[in-house]
């Protein structure tokens, strides 16, 4: 089965794209792959209804899914197509004229035409299925792999199409403005690495043509005629760019300036010749094409587990704390890879306890890409790539994606600059170019490799791609990892050599005055105490004190018989004051010193010193320094006594002066020849200094420029930073007028809904109180703060405190009906008071004014009980309201005067009956309120009714009250007489 960790990094290895790009090709088909998301269905259903079903090539869908459901998008999608549409399974093979949806909780990847499934490597909210499947495609059909991008939210997709861009494929993006959702459309849009946009049923003719090319390239890639024809679209480059390509490998321009012209419409050469001539914004578009800016994060994992476990901390074993470690990651794209290393040191340093200043170049020749990179705003897609320890370590999170926090960003120099044509970074004591190399010709590389050990200190690392190698220089550096590329330079001279005649136009720019480094002398005390205990034990010979360069730190003793000032500028190097005849040996020490050979060194040289031959003892020591990347040498010159020489010897010397003569005048001519030979070879150093210095010059000039570039940056920021802050508080602004259109709103809800509340605090402190709660508590705006217990309660016979108290211990809300002395009824509710985060802060109190509820009730009990008692009664009743209408009526009121209960009940006693009752005594009886309040008391009074005639009716009223208290009802009730009434 093959995993996510099966996968090649796109692009990590330039010759093993195309090595898999065959095989895939050859045992499969083209494999077109769609990704899509949000509203990918509806896109998914359009492309396959446009698509000719013979196209002759695979289509991997691959859409975000819910992991825990099946799916049925293999059986929507079949009703789109006349081409099977499968669900891919593990080991299936990529079929012409098949679609293959992807399964849900899966990811997916492709390796030589053959899918392989695995479980999710990633929690749900960082699973990135598009990216993954993206990445593996291009990996496997290089130039041949097609992604294309539909309707979706997020960014899923982005780093997938750049990988593909990167391996020279072919990239699609459904036009934003016709997707559903252009989440995804939009950002592989901004990510610059699509090919181009359109609307999703214009696709498949783009993807037939682009077959079709494919199909008609030759077999054993461009021929000779064709690229003779690409140099004039270079030269269009150079001069429309700056930037010279004709050393980058032509089979990977020819790819893509083919596809440039298939965008255009253009088949031949001379023809799109001419139209970037005539069309100048065309050579950025081929510009931008042509630069494969493909990276990521901690890309070949096992390359930056190797550096931080070995290389990076033998590199900052013996290093001061005062002196900078600096860095040069050539060819940086969008910064991730700068990043990288950058993270890696400061994780070093929080574990060591130690904070190193750290320097580090990124460069690029895309000055768009390098615009991105001193952003540090990358997408989501990086959780890919990042542990989550390190992304919440070195990123801030932001709506747009991930920013490298300052701290990060600050350790980094961006700026634009070619490897060919500038001059490099020096004294760098690491050096990471990977996957630059392998797009240049091998001429090329083999300049390129000089530049970057000269660009190194001795001991310096060099760090390449897997697929790339320092070709026929490994006199230059050193093998720490043969299988991940990683050399130390070695500390020698051959590549200042190499690099004066490598040609490069930086090597040859104007010529500079040399300017001296300045030499840090070590404190005089300490320099002098050094060097007496080392005379004490040499005999104290007369010495000079240097560092390896020469330059001279301490004298000691009389050095003037054999050093001496020279004549022109004054200096302090002991090459230069060394006497005539010593300079060649002192020289040699030096040189052997330099190269790390020098243990000792001690030689007998004739000297001729004031007329006379003599023999000086030149004596050689390397010190330790002060410091321990800063060594010291002790020169000692010491003249032998002749009265040393044996007796023989001056027996001799005594018999044949001549011959001694002949001898001094030979040593002399010796030591003639040696010197002009020395001079020779002296004036060819100082040349290759003064070149070397004229280009460390350079590289600072253009160290000033990166400097001046990240002030401009840095000034930006802080525009930005400001711009911010004017937006936020823009937004402070706007949350204060709504938190007060809010507060205005709660305070008209709570005066028009009629309802008093007492907003308490857990100490059943007053917090808040409406204005009708004032008829309970008499509270005035002062209690604010105040314990409720301290206000008068009009309520009567209740306990509200200690109701609100339980509410607080038992968070069980109560309701009860109150009422006032003034005969108020209330409905109260004590409820706890939660806060947003539901955390119990006090209680609430609310007064729900429900006088005429209860008063409505009483009626409706008081009516009910009037009706069962006058129904009963054999004797005529009725019962009236307040204003007189009959509520009840009694089958004997009915039966004795009359009528109908429809045509009685609910209407006016004056008015039923025809108005027969509508007379004076009557209208007496009821509307005096006198007699009704008196209970039990007759009234006589005669009428005579239709239907009946005259009638003596003794009539009692009364009036019904309920348990509230309430009168409202009459019960009225005839009893007949037989006589007149008197």
């Amino acid at each position: 089965m093959v995993t996510n960790n099966e996968q090649a990094s796109p692009g990590g290895s330039g010759g093993a794209h195309r090595q898999l790009a065959a095989p895939a090709m050859a045992s499969g088909c083209p494999v077109v792959a769609l990704g899509a998301s949000a509203g990918g269905l509806e896109a998914f259903e359009q492309f396959l209804r446009a698509m000719p079903v013979d196209s002759g090539m695979g289509f991997v869908l691959v859409q975000h899914l819910d992991p825990t459901h099946p799916s049925i998008l293999a059986e929507i999608l079949q009703r789109s197509t006349t081409m099977p549409v499968v669900e891919a399974r593990d080991g299936m093979v990529v079929e012409r004229n098949r679609v293959h949806v992807i399964p849900p909780n899966r990811d997916m990847v492709i390796l030589r035409g053959v899918l392989g499934l695995s479980l999710p490597s990633e929690p749900r909210g960082r699973h990135l299925p598009i990216d993954s499947f993206f990445r593996a495609l291009a990996s496997d059909l290089a130039e041949s792999a097609v992604g294309i991008i539909l309707s979706g939210t997020g960014t899923d997709g982005t780093l997938g199409i750049r990988a593909i861009h990167g391996a020279g494929g072919l990239g699609l993006v459904q036009e934003p403005s016709t997707a559903r959702f252009d989440g995804m459309p939009a950002s592989a849009l901004k990510s610059g690495f699509a090919t181009q946009a359109l609307a999703v049923e214009a696709m498949p003719a783009l993807l037939l043509a682009h077959a079709r090319h494919l199909a008609s390239r030759p077999a054993g890639g461009e021929g000779g005629e064709a690229l003779r024809k690409l140099s004039g679209v270079l030269m269009q480059l150079r001069q429309g760019t700056g930037h010279d390509f004709s050393q980058y490998k032509k089979s990977t321009l020819g790819r893509r300036i083919e596809r440039r012209m298939t965008q255009q419409g253009i088949d031949d050469i001379t023809t799109y010749e001419r139209f970037l001539k005539e069309h100048p914004p065309e050579v950025q578009m081929l510009f931008r094409e042509l630069l494969i800016n493909v990276t990521s994060f901690f890309r070949d994992p096992t390359v930056f587990d190797t550096l931080k476990r070995d290389v990076l901390p033998a590199l900052l074993a013996h290093r001061p704390d005062n002196e900078s470690l600096r860095v040069w990651v050539a060819g940086c794209a969008t910064g991730e890879e700068a990043y990288t290393v950058a993270m890696l040191l400061r994780e070093l340093a929080d574990e060591q306890r130690r904070d190193w200043p750290v320097l580090i170049y990124g460069t690029d020749i895309d000055a768009d890409a390098i615009a991105v990179a001193r952003a540090g705003l990358y997408p989501p897609n990086i959780v890919q790539d990042v542990t989550p320890e390190r992304l919440r370590r070195f990123f801030v999170k932001e709506e747009a994606g991930y920013r490298v926090r300052k701290e990060i960003r600050e350790m980094v120099v961006f700026a634009v600059q070619s490897v060919i044509k500038d001059p490099p970074f020096t004294r760098l004591d690491l050096l990471t170019c990977r996957n630059l190399l392998i797009y240049l010709e091998p001429e090329l590389q083999e300049r390129l490799v000089p530049i970057f050990h000269y660009a190194l200190r001795p001991g310096g690392v060099l760090c390449l791609s897997p697929s790339e190698s320092i070709g026929n220089h490994a006199e230059l550096f050193d093998t720490l990892d043969r299988r991940l590329n990683i050399y130390r330079a070695r500390p020698t001279v051959a590549s200042r050599r190499a690099v004066i005649s490598s040609r490069l136009s930086w090597t040859t720019d104007g010529q500079g005055s040399t300017v001296p480094a300045v030499v840090g002398k070590p404190r005089e005390t300490a320099a002098a105490d050094l060097a007496r205990r080392t005379l004490l034990q040499a005999f104290a010979p007369a010495s000079v004190l240097t560092d390896l360069q020469g330059d001279i730190l301490f004298v000691h003793g009389e050095t003037g018989r054999f050093l001496r000032l020279a004549p022109g500028q004054p200096t302090h190097n002991v090459v230069d004051m060394a006497t005539e005849g010593l300079q060649i040996d002192v020289r040699d020490a030096l040189q052997k010193a330099a190269a790390g050979g020098l243990s000792s060194f001690s030689r007998d040289i004739a000297l001729k010193v004031d007329g006379d031959i003599c023999t000086v003892t030149l004596s050689v020591r390397p010190l330790a320094g002060p410091e321990p990347s800063r060594n010291l040498l002790l020169f000692s010159f010491q003249e032998l006594d002749p009265r040393t020489r044996s007796p023989a010897r001056r027996r001799k010397a005594g018999t044949n002066t001549e011959a001694q003569r002949v001898q001094a005048l030979e040593h002399e001519l010796m030591l003639s020849k040696q010197t002009l030979g020395a001079m020779v070879e002296e004036q060819q150093i100082s040349n290759e200094e003064l070149q070397s210095t004229n280009e460390e010059l350079q590289s600072t000039n253009e160290e000033l420029q990166s400097t001046n570039e990240e002030l401009e940056t840095s000034k930006e920021e802080l525009q930005s930073v400001n711009e911010e802050l004017v937006t936020v508080n823009s937004e402070l602004q706007t949350k204060v007028e709504q938190l007060t259109g809010m507060q205005d709103d709660m305070k008209n809800l709570l005066d028009n809904i009629s309802v008093g509340s007492i907003f308490l605090d857990r100490r059943l402190l007053i917090r808040r109180f409406t204005r009708e709660a004032a008829a309970v508590y008499r509270l005035v705006p002062s209690d604010m703060g105040r314990p409720l217990a301290d206000i008068r309660c009009e309520l009567l016979d209740v306990d509200l405190l200690t109701d609100a108290q339980a509410v607080l211990d038992t968070l069980t809300p109560v309701e009860r009906e109150v009422r006032t002395a003034g005969g108020t009824w209330y409905l109260t509710r004590i409820k706890p008071y939660r806060t947003l985060d539901n955390v119990i802060d006090g209680v609430v109190l609310t007064f729900n004014d429900v006088t005429d509820r209860v008063h409505a009730l009483a009626m409706r009990q008081a009516r009910d009980l009037a009706e069962a008692v006058v129904d009963t009664a054999y004797e005529p009743l009725v019962v009236l309201d307040e204003q007189g209408r009959v509520l009840t009526a009694n089958r004997a009121f009915l039966a004795l005067f009359g009528g109908r209960a429809d045509d009685t009940l609910g209407r006016g006693i004056y008015e039923i009956a025809n108005g027969q009752w509508d007379f004076a005594a009557m209208r007496e009886l009821l509307d005096s309120e006198a007699p009704v309040q008196v209970p039990g008391e007759d009234r006589l009074i005669s009428h005579a009714f239709s239907g009946i005639g005259l009638q003596h009716l003794r009539v009692r009223t009364r009036r019904v009250a309920g348990k509230s208290g309430i009168t409202g009802l009459v019960l009225v009730s005839f009893a007949p007489e037989p006589g007149p009434a008197s």
